[in-house]
Order: C-alpha cells, then sequence, then structure tokens
C-alpha cells in the first residue's frame, strides 16, 4: 500500500506540472548560458572547454546574474525529490515566482535587465522564453 501512495504521489498531476516547468527552466537556462558565453568569448576569448564553462558559470561575476534561475531549478528539484504532498499553494508560490523572474526590463536591474539584453541579441533564448511563458499558463492541477 505504501508504494502505491508513493508512486501516486510521484506522478500526481502537481508533480507533473513543477517537471514540465523544471524541463522548462532547463531549456531556457541552457539557451542563456550558451547566449552569454558567445559574448563572453567575442570579449574574453574562448572557452576550452565544458568544465571551463561550468566554473565559469559558477564562479564568474560575469554569469552571476543567472544563478537565481539556477536556484529556481533547485528549488523545484528539492520539491520533487521530497516525500511530502506536493500542494497547489507550493506550485502557485513557485510559478508566481518564476513569473516575476522571467519578466525582463529594459530599465531594471540584476537579473530583469540582464535577461532583457539577452532576449534582444539571442533568438533561442527568446524561444526558450516562449516556451516557459506557455507552460507558465498552464492550469496547475
Amino acid at each position: 500500500m505504501a508504494i502505491s501512495r508513493l508512486r501516486t504521489q510521484r506522478t500526481s498531476p502537481l508533480r507533473e506540472t513543477l517537471a514540465n516547468v523544471r524541463q522548462g527552466l532547463l531549456g531556457l537556462h541552457k539557451a542563456l548560458i550558451v547566449a552569454e558565453q558567445l559574448t563572453f568569448e567575442r570579449i574574453y576569448g574562448r572557452v576550452d572547454s565544458t568544465g571551463q564553462l561550468l566554473q565559469l558559470v559558477m564562479n564568474d561575476p560575469w554569469f552571476t546574474w543567472l544563478h537565481p534561475l539556477s536556484n529556481m531549478v533547485v528549488r523545484i528539484d528539492e520539491l520533487l525529490d521530497s516525500d511530502e504532498d506536493v500542494t497547489v499553494e507550493d506550485v502557485a508560490v513557485l510559478l508566481t515566482e518564476i513569473r516575476a523572474l522571467i519578466r525582463p526590463s529594459e530599465t531594471g536591474d540584476g537579473f530583469e535587465r540582464s535577461y532583457y539584453e539577452a532576449l534582444q541579441r539571442a533568438p533561442d533564448v527568446v524561444m526558450a522564453h516562449c516556451e516557459m511563458k506557455k507552460l507558465l499558463t498552464l492550469p496547475a492541477v
């Protein structure tokens, strides 16, 4: 009976919504990293390996603005990995925070300004943004 409950809990519509949003965020995150890598390389030279890029993404100030997006993926992972039930409130809070996070602003600062700039120069970022917007308009249940 416990296995049946766990299986049901792991495949609930709320968990499915979170998993889909997570995949969308990962796609957006990847598109943003590629866009930033291209700009970084124009200024500082070629990034020689995936390991070097990972170190840059984690530690270089150039990529720091991407950390809120990374942190959002981690929060979703923690919720999906939890044995606790995912509630409508949990999902609603996360979706609201993600909507606010991916709101670009030409006049803003931090993430919103850098996100706006990435959208202006990288078509793949625009496509990933559109996919995220679609995911965020779907009903949570």
